[in-house]
């Protein structure tokens, strides 16, 4: 059926599940890699039941034989054919235009009876691809897009059996719909891609050798240097929320248990406080002005140190005088009998 090369999946008669919403893109000729083991738990709720009627509604839909299959693949191709002649009759009301019309509705309902009846494959197809970061009905919805495309595609002079040629769209339209949505940071398809074979590698050599590979011998399975096999390995590690919960009471997030790097440690607070009190006992032995020249001068108040300048200003005095006070009082203060303890915390 390659006679059109146009889509018209916005003509073809409706799917379940909404499968004809898009025509999915054309992808790359390349078998997607095979996805891990499904994890995670199952479903539930009204979409869980929505999908159960989903289910048994194309259970009751009859599976074709191989001869069946060519049948309809026949009228499919004659209803494109006819739909294009159709395009170009000039009148539409002589017997050939009705005969092609008559053929296009019959290539359309072919069509439909086609993809409807492979619908309980793409459900068997997506079971493989459960926990990966699409939702069951999420990853139905795509396959159904990849079974539409196989439709468009096949060519049944071939003699290749719909279902496997059908199989490998299903799984084209779900790896790329995972490699565009379920990642919380995006990569593109022939990374994800390359990701997957690194890590089925990965899990192939620890398996055999019963240790964790090096990028060095796996780079070395798959022709790649080791720096990108490092590469490609952080891109495989997901995100984790620092609101997870963690524990089993589940109580506690991830982001209550990871260190502030900026934050200062108990011991070097505590010091900080007892800094401070002795710098406050020392300080309470000077005179006011004494006590604010020092305090402005090394930003004990605010934590911003001021130029000569600019506390002579507030005080209404040269510069110099300020450089004066700031003298006297420094050596005053490096007699006073605290002096020894305080010099204690620059060691």
């Amino acid at each position: 059926m390659q006679t059109r090369t146009v889509t018209e999946a916005e003509r073809a008669p409706a799917v379940p599940v909404q499968a004809m919403a898009a025509d999915h893109p054309e992808g790359v000729m390349e078998e997607p890699d095979e996805p891990p083991e499904p994890r995670g738990r199952p479903e539930a709720g009204p979409t869980s039941d929505l999908f159960r009627q989903y289910l048994r509604e194309i259970g009751r839909i009859p599976l074709l034989t191989a001869a069946d299959e060519v049948e309809l693949a026949r009228r499919i191709e004659a209803g494109l054919f006819a739909e294009e002649r159709l395009a170009r009759t000039p009148d539409p009301d002589t017997r050939l235009a009705v005969d092609l019309d008559r053929l296009v509705v019959m290539g359309r309902t072919a069509k439909r009876r086609l993809i409807e009846a492979n619908l309980r494959l793409v459900v068997s197809v997506a079971k493989r691809y459960v926990g990966r970061g699409l939702t069951m009905l999420d990853l139905v919805q795509e396959g159904n897009l990849g079974l539409i495309r196989a439709v468009e595609k096949f060519d049944y002079a071939r003699g290749y059996k719909f279902s496997t040629y059908a199989t490998w769209w299903i799984r084209q339209a779900m790896s790329r719909a995972l490699a565009d949505q379920a990642r919380t940071i995006r990569v593109p398809v022939h990374v994800v891609e390359l990701i997957n074979r690194v890590v089925r590698v990965q899990r192939r050599m620890l398996q055999e050798r019963g240790y964790e590979p090096t990028p060095e011998e796996v780079a070395a399975h798959l022709d790649l240097t080791p720096e990108r096999v490092g590469e490609i390995l952080r891109l495989a590690q997901e995100p984790i929320s620092l609101h997870a919960p963690v524990g089993e009471e589940e109580d506690v997030s991830l982001g209550d248990l990871i260190e502030d790097g900026d934050a200062a440690s108990p011991v070097e607070s505590a010091a900080f406080l007892l800094l401070r009190r002795h710098l406050e006992d020392v300080l309470s032995t000077l005179g006011e002005r004494e006590r604010k020249v020092v305090q402005l001068r090394y930003g004990l108040v605010d934590g911003r140190p001021r130029t000569l300048e600019e506390i002579g200003r507030i005080f209404g005095v040269t510069r110099e005088r300020i450089r004066q006070i700031e003298s006297r009082t420094l050596s005053r203060l490096r007699d006073h009998a605290s002096a020894d303890q305080l010099r204690g915390y620059l060691d």
